[in-house]
């Protein structure tokens, strides 16, 4: 096996998704958030997921814009903020959520060796084009593939099928990163190699795939590709 195409998760993997309640938690005027922004982003992501799953399972998918509206609106309203003008700088803010430090000379280093590299996120198509642009790097993907051209959210089978099908790969040449435990289980049971980006050190998800490979970061992605 060798792995020709490096993929990743976008929100939290490449993205920070605290970045926006902690940059408007600094900003003035919003004295409300500086001791709650933390409880803030942790509600906002939970239930962003939690309304992405609960769509998957119904059938009633909605894009991820307004899971992500509704999953701040429950967070806001669960710590008592009701202020019209943070919400939407709040939002305003998710569309340029900064990248991790070490995320840019990850990529360069992956395309330098010769490595396709995409994102596979549940974001809408203009969310990803925000964040990446914003991030600087349109230059160093092959792709950005939304789930919104398959009409359903992670972990369906057919999110993952967009890879294989972009990139003409066999399963087992495909090197998937996410943050979120499920994902990357989802995607081992899949078939492809994954890397579970346990920034937070949680336990591993009792899910039918389990994750080979576990890292704190996205430093040592290039090495290990070249490894399998």
């Amino acid at each position: 096996m060798t792995i020709k195409t490096c993929v990743f998760d976008a929100y939290g993997t490449l993205f920070d998704v605290t970045a926006a309640a902690r940059e408007a938690a600094e900003e003035p005027g919003n004295a409300a958030l500086r001791d709650t922004w933390q409880a803030l982003a942790a509600h906002w992501r939970d239930k962003q997921l939690q309304y992405t799953w609960l769509r998957a399972v119904t059938g009633e998918h909605t894009d991820f814009w307004h899971v992500t509206q509704d999953g701040l609106d429950w967070a806001m309203e669960a710590l008592g903020l009701s202020d019209a003008a943070l919400r939407e700088r709040l939002l305003a803010l998710y569309w340029e959520l900064a990248a991790y430090p070490e995320v840019p000379d990850m990529l360069n280093t992956l395309k330098a060796t010769g490595y396709n590299t995409a994102i596979l996120s549940n974001g809408s198509p203009e969310m990803l084009t925000g964040a990446v642009e914003s991030a600087g790097l349109e230059g160093l993907l092959d792709d950005v593939l939304s789930v919104e051209k398959v009409g359903v959210f992670k972990p369906n089978p057919r999110v993952y099928d967009m890879v294989t099908t972009r990139f003409i790969s066999p399963r087992d040449e495909v090197l998937f990163v996410s943050s979120n435990g499920w994902d990357a289980a989802a995607a081992s049971a899949y078939g492809f190699q994954t890397v579970w980006v346990n920034r937070a050190g949680l336990p591993m998800d009792r899910l039918p795939g389990t994750p080979q490979h576990v890292c704190a970061d996205l430093t040592d992605i290039p090495a290990l590709a070249v490894k399998l």
